[in-house]
């Protein structure tokens, strides 16, 4: 069922145009995946807050959701060379992601199967994974090669300490981990985000920059507010002069995937003053901090609309930014927020812009989360992409130290969090509520994490 078919208590049409009449305007023809409707009714049910503060909660998706589920580890610029490894902890887990001789790519619990100390507590490279405690030693390929005092272990075959295996696989530049065996491949999982993205060519992207902040809430509640625009009024009213928040689409496929399409170069359908295309351009330049830059001026030609003239800027823009000629691009992958979730934490943008990617882990209870965000050029052909490392910012820190005005919409984002995390905790209804439409992307993603949490023991489908 589509949003344009329901005609159900409490669903009305949105203000405004819709993002695909917006396209129609586009100057070059928008990609048809991104076209049309794919969106389900999952209705109105209210949610529990125990779902976010419960301890018994986060203890039911440390053992039956996390280690059945695909999870984006590193990108491939992290570990270039054989002996590279990405250390990869989440859920009260702990791999090692090592680059292999011929190229590929394993991963290995780190502990050592001796006395069960960490192998490693950073990322590096290594020739083998010694044991500080007492030189257990295995190869990067995670077979044993050296036990101290082999004499005293006669009952020990080299087949027992074989590091445990978590799956592992790449697509477009990310590297993917699944503890357990079974269920979808890593393509069948992502689908039908590599149909999409095969257009906008992550394999060719880097990481430009990469910081990381503990937030005082549970991992989902900082995954949910990316979910939507629905908060954009209230939490960042400076971008809705040149934002359609209400004008945003929603999709979705399967049950791991699904999109918000947010445009710019328009104004928001809430407010109700008139602007001039040229007001539209100069609140854009003044607020976006991912597809503006600093200092940057752009006029708009009369008869000519914001939307169409960043579009025709963007392109000439990153372009030359990216080495290519980006002449096909539409007016909205240039610009709009294609903001894509793939279950359960891994969300990249779309489009042939700067991306976005933001990544949340429980760190290391349902009341604190890693929350990361990078953003990824593309190499021009010839260049090779440098080796990243993670700001992870202090207690205090902000995202707009690093990320400039991109950071400091984040950091709205950030105010709200743990105070949603302590409303929730303190809620006499103990009961959430979700826009039927505009939070859908929220709804979906709980009802995929409520199939995992109802799996039988070993069913790993």
């Amino acid at each position: 069922m589509s949003v344009a078919d329901y005609d159900g208590p409490m669903m009305s049409d949105p203000p405004g145009p819709t993002w695909d009449e917006l396209a129609d305007n586009d100057s070059r023809a928008v990609p048809e995946f991104l076209r049309g409707e794919s969106w389900r009714d999952l209705g109105d049910e209210m949610l529990s807050v125990d779902r976010y503060t419960s301890p018994d909660f986060f203890r039911r998706e440390c053992e039956k959701m996390w280690p059945n589920v695909w999870q984006f580890a590193a990108r491939v610029e992290e570990m270039p060379e054989p002996g590279d490894y990405v250390l990869y902890e989440n859920a009260g887990r702990s791999y090692l992601v090592v680059r292999q001789e011929d190229g590929s790519v394993r991963a290995f619990h780190n502990v050592c199967l001796h006395r069960g100390r960490k192998l490693r507590t950073e990322s590096g490279w290594a020739s083998d994974f010694t044991c500080p405690y007492h030189g257990f030693a295995w190869k990067t390929d995670g077979t044993i090669k050296t036990v101290p005092c082999r004499w005293d272990f006669p009952n020990m075959r080299d087949d027992d300490v074989k590091l445990p295996e978590a799956q592992a696989g790449v697509w477009a530049g990310y590297i993917f981990i699944k503890d357990n065996e079974g269920g979808p491949t890593l393509e069948e999982y992502l689908a039908p985000l590599p149909d999409h993205f095969a257009r906008w060519r992550h394999e060719e992207a880097y990481t430009t920059a990469w910081v990381g902040k503990v937030i005082k809430a549970n991992w989902k509640a900082c995954a949910e507010a990316f979910m939507e625009a629905y908060h954009v009024s209230a939490t960042h009213p400076q971008i809705m002069p040149f934002t359609g928040d209400a004008n945003s689409k929603y999709m979705m496929w399967g049950d791991h995937v699904n999109l918000n399409i947010t445009p710019f170069g328009v104004l928001s359908p809430q407010i109700e003053d008139a602007a001039t295309e040229q007001d539209i351009i100069d609140n854009f330049l003044k607020y976006n901090g991912r597809v503006v830059e600093p200092g940057m001026t752009l006029t708009v030609a009369e008869g000519r609309t914001a939307r169409a003239s960043m579009g025709d800027h963007n392109r000439k823009r990153f372009g030359a930014m990216f080495g290519r000629d980006l002449d096909e691009a539409s007016d909205a992958e240039v610009q709009d927020a294609l903001t894509y979730n793939v279950f359960p934490n891994f969300s990249p943008w779309g489009g042939f812009q700067p991306t976005i990617l933001y990544r949340w882990r429980p760190w290391p209870d349902q009341d604190h989360t890693l929350m990361e965000v990078r953003l990824l050029g593309r190499l021009k052909p010839g260049e090779e992409a440098p080796q990243p490392e993670m700001i992870l910012l202090p207690e205090g820190g902000s995202f707009a130290d690093h990320l400039g005005q991109l950071g400091n919409v984040l950091e709205q984002d950030m105010y709200n969090l743990p105070q949603v995390q302590a409303g929730m905790k303190v809620s006499k209804t103990g009961q959430l509520r979700l826009a039927r439409y505009q939070e859908s992307r929220v709804r979906h993603f709980q009802h995929t994490l409520d199939k995992y949490l109802a799996r039988e023991e070993g069913d790993n489908g």
